[in-house]
C-alpha cells in the first residue's frame, strides 16, 4: 500500500519499484493522514504507520518537498500548504526570491516503510540539489517547472521517469531501499533491475 492519494506521486513510485515483483495499491479513498511532523522523515513515519494499522497492509509512505537555502529552508514541510494549488505555490516562490541572486535549494523526499502492524522497519531520505529559475520553464505550473537541475540540464518537471530515478530525490531514496524492501517482503527483482 503506498500511503499517498496523490496520483503523481503514485506513478512515479510504482514505476520506481517496477523492477521489484511487486503489486501496488494507493491508500482507500478518503483516508486522511495529517502531517503533524516537523519534519520530512517524521511525517513519512506518521503516514506510513497509520495507513499499515489502518489497512492491514505493509505500507510506504513518501513525504517531499522544496527547500530552499535563501528562504531558510522554506516551504519545507509546508510545500504542499505554500499555497491553494500548483500555480499559486509557484508564484508565491517566485514572489518571494524575487531579485535574490542565492536561489539554491533542494528536493527533499524523506521514505517509510511500516509491517501491517504500523512498526516501521526501513527509512531512507533521498535529496537533488538545484537551483530556483526566475521564469518557469514548463507547463505543470508547480515547482518542477522552476527548479533547475544542472547535471541534468534541465528542469524537475522536464525529466521523463528514468532521469526521475537518477537525479530526484525520491527517485534516490526508492534506489536506496529497493533491494531492502525486497529482502523485508521476500519478493523477487524483475530483469531490469533497480
Amino acid at each position: 500500500m503506498i500511503a499517498s492519494s496523490n496520483a503523481g506521486k503514485m506513478e512515479e513510485i510504482t514505476a520506481m519499484l517496477s523492477p521489484v515483483d511487486i503489486r501496488l495499491a494507493a491508500q482507500p479513498k478518503g483516508l486522511v493522514v495529517e502531517e503533524t511532523g516537523t519534519s520530512f522523515a517524521e511525517n513519512a513515519r506518521l503516514k506510513a504507520a497509520t495507513v499499515a494499522q489502518l489497512t492491514g497492509e505493509w505500507s510506504l509512505a513518501d513525504d517531499s518537498g522544496l527547500v530552499v537555502d535563501a528562504l531558510h529552508g522554506a516551504p519545507g514541510v509546508y510545500s504542499a500548504r505554500y499555497g491553494p494549488d500548483p500555480a499559486s505555490r509557484q508564484a508565491r516562490l517566485l514572489a518571494e526570491l524575487k531579485d535574490t541572486l542565492y536561489r539554491a535549494a533542494s528536493l527533499v523526499s524523506a521514505l517509510a516503510l511500516a509491517n501491517p502492524q504500523g512498526k516501521i522497519l526501513l527509512e531512507t531520505e533521498g535529496e537533488c540539489r538545484g537551483e530556483i529559475l526566475e521564469q518557469p520553464r514548463g507547463t505543470a505550473k508547480g515547482y518542477g517547472d522552476v527548479f533547475w537541475i544542472r547535471a541534468a540540464g534541465c528542469t524537475y518537471g522536464e525529466l521523463t521517469t528514468s532521469q526521475k530515478l537518477k537525479f530526484g530525490g525520491r527517485g534516490r531514496a526508492v534506489r536506496s531501499v529497493a533491494a531492502d524492501i525486497q529482502r523485508l517482503l521476500n519478493l523477487r527483482m524483475g530483469h531490469n533491475g533497480i
